[in-house]
């Protein structure tokens, strides 16, 4: 009886060993296999990973092209800088971004102390060592880099924008539009009556800033009417919001600006503009926004017409720098440089007006 109860410990004891023995063989088995199957895995893992990571850096751009954050050598400083009103919204839009991107160049616009602010009265204050650089909305003239050679130093004149010169009148003139040469005999004063135009029998009454402080010119200086007067017709105003006002209560009156700043008027209306009156084209984008809706909708810009220079009167914007290798030249090289970078052109044409690059 003792001897059968052993042997069945025994046989069962055997079993239990063999049992164990087969489950620890297969968990082996299985830890073999897995870590080989992990192993021939393994590079085709990383090989996934690695082209995952190869397609995100193509689809995901390196570069955005050129920012304020690019350009080198922007002055640690404080500098003072004017000229043309058309560059208003640039010095609102662009300017403030420029400041936030770059908080060591602090720039303060500054007033004529003497007449209107505008072109020439910024290139006279930078002359006169009043600012730093300049902002204009027209070439520098020979006359005032004759100025500047006297007291020892050059103008040099960056172009960054492109703007239109856009002739203004009242929305109830019914004009079909002017030719370059139509406009300029008006402030010659030898057109005096809308009906010498296609117009009604009207008094023209001619408005415009004085040549001194004016921001853009009509009589360019590769022009033959260089440097002639205007007619005694011709009633002179303090700024463009003045002529605006007058524009809406003299139905006969004409002006003429930044295309940029007179456009989103509600209160007036530009007229077509070509250099023969079979080629008239619209300042704006067509179609053109009635006085009626522009509370809710504003003439823009028609860019493309300037792009491609087939509106006959462009404004050229630059930034004067001083060229006397002084603080103000160092300055006037950055903002430039600044305005011409990728992100500056961006905020230009932003800012309403046509970039350069």
């Amino acid at each position: 009886m003792d001897n059968t109860n052993s042997k069945k410990a025994l046989i069962n004891g055997e079993i239990a060993l063999f049992l164990r023995g087969l489950i620890i063989g297969k968990v082996l088995t299985l830890m073999v296999i897995g870590a080989l199957l992990w192993w021939l895995l393994k590079p085709n893992f990383f090989s996934r990973n690695s082209v995952n990571s190869s397609n995100q850096n193509i689809n995901t751009p390196s570069s955005t092209g050129s920012t304020f954050q690019t350009v080198a050598d922007v002055p640690n400083a404080s500098f003072n800088y004017g000229g043309s009103t058309a560059w208003a919204s640039i010095r609102q839009l662009v300017d403030s971004q420029i400041q936030s991107d770059r908080p060591e160049l602090q720039l303060r616009y500054v007033n004529p102390v003497n007449g209107s602010p505008g072109s020439s009265s910024g290139i006279r204050m930078l002359l006169d060592g009043k600012l730093d650089f300049a902002q204009s909305s027209r070439p520098v003239t020979d006359e005032e880099q004759a100025m500047a050679k006297e007291r020892g130093f050059t103008l040099e004149q960056r172009q960054v924008g492109m703007d239109g010169i856009a002739v203004v009148v009242n929305p109830s003139l019914n004009v079909p539009g002017l030719t370059v040469d139509q406009l300029q005999q008006i402030y010659l004063g030898k057109i005096t009556n809308w009906n010498q135009v296609g117009g009604p029998n009207l008094a023209i009454t001619p408005l415009s800033q004085r040549r001194e402080d004016a921001d853009t010119v009509i009589f360019p200086s590769n022009s033959t009417l260089k440097g002639q007067a205007f007619g005694s017709n011709v009633q002179y105003v303090y700024s463009t919001t003045e002529a605006l006002r007058q524009l809406s209560k003299t139905p006969g009156s004409v002006y003429y600006a930044s295309a940029r700043s007179v456009l989103p008027q509600c209160s007036v209306k530009a007229l077509p503009l070509g250099s023969t009156s079979g080629q008239l084209i619209t300042p704006y984008r067509k179609p053109m926004v009635s006085s009626e809706q522009c509370l809710h909708q504003r003439n823009q810009l028609n860019t493309q017409a300037i792009k491609d220079r087939s509106y006959p009167m462009i404004a050229n914007l630059f930034v004067i720098i001083k060229q006397n290798k002084g603080p103000e030249q160092q300055i006037g090289d950055a903002y430039a440089k600044l305005l011409l970078t990728d992100e500056g052109q961006r905020a230009i044409e932003q800012a309403g007006f046509v970039a350069v690059r």
